[in-house]
């Protein structure tokens, strides 16, 4: 575990840019950048295409250490050196492989074949940790059992692999037992906190809570080196006015993030909505 990067995310201010888009998320983010579906005629052009979009996000002069802290990437491990010893942000890479159909209220993570093999190439690239994301759509014990539990067991096999997990059992922000499930998810949560070794450092990324101030005693687990928000559906105003009602918490927002970015803008408009986002999103992970 690279030391330097460590003492970054676990004390210096700024949040987390989340440019992980993948398989069914694609299409839609593409849409909001202003490229049709009908402009890419298979997965690879598609998957070229948000490359591109990344691409042109992380190359940006507004794009910098001084308000972002990390980045959580999609496959592309290169862009993960170009990130820390370009830019001095810390990369993060996407491993899950996608969610299972719903059963008791959630949607559990796919299998994960090739992890430890992904592991491995992970730390010769410098990558500092690794996200994968569940989803709670219900308030139902045994189903939120059942995510909390597959995010450690997964997540210790990636610590023992000297990288830092980040656990993203996300909740479903239209669900209508949210704040329900949060007691339930957090509750869990606790438990396995409760029985890690003293060594073990990961992280979180959850939904916004309804309730201010309701994760801050996971953010004072020793295990812990940062609580993160997803925008989870919100628009960036929304995202920004309930993240800073949340003391402690810090944004990992990706569409939020590219909010009123268009692939049809001047370099000079783009930059500036960038500059505009990242500004916005920094102040509330601050407040």
């Amino acid at each position: 575990m690279n030391q330097e990067q460590l003492r970054i995310m676990s004390g210096k201010k700024g949040f987390i840019a989340a440019l992980d888009q993948s398989g069914g998320s694609t299409p839609k983010a593409l849409k909001n950048y202003g490229i049709r579906e009908d402009q890419y005629s298979n997965d690879e052009e598609m998957f070229n295409l948000v490359h591109e979009m990344r691409t042109r996000i992380i190359t940006s002069p507004s794009f910098t250490s001084d308000h972002i802290l990390a980045a959580i990437l999609f496959g592309d491990k290169l862009t993960a050196d170009y990130l820390w010893e370009e830019k001095g942000i810390i990369p993060i890479l996407k491993v899950d492989k996608g969610l299972a159909e719903e059963a008791d209220g959630v949607r559990l993570m796919k299998p994960v074949p090739g992890l430890d093999e992904l592991l491995v190439r992970a730390v010769e690239r410098h990558i500092f940790g690794t996200k994968m994301r569940s989803v709670i759509k219900q308030a139902n014990p045994v189903g939120i059992k059942k995510i909390v539990d597959q995010q450690f067991e997964i997540g210790l096999r990636i610590a023992a692999a000297g990288l830092v997990p980040i656990l993203e059992p996300e909740i479903d922000i239209y669900s209508p037992d949210k704040s329900e499930s949060e007691q339930i998810m957090k509750d869990e949560i606790k438990k396995h906190l409760a029985a890690l070794p003293e060594d073990t450092r990961l992280m979180f990324k959850l939904s916004i809570p309804d309730k201010h101030g309701f994760y801050s005693d996971l953010m004072e687990d020793s295990h812990v080196v940062r609580v993160v928000a997803l925008s989870g559906g919100y628009s960036r105003q929304e995202a920004n006015e309930r993240l800073s009602r949340s003391p402690g918490l810090i944004a990992s927002f990706s569409r939020a993030l590219s909010e009123g970015l268009n692939a049809n803008q001047t370099q000079g408009e783009f930059d500036r909505m960038l500059a505009q986002s990242i500004k916005e999103i920094y102040d509330a992970s601050i407040t």
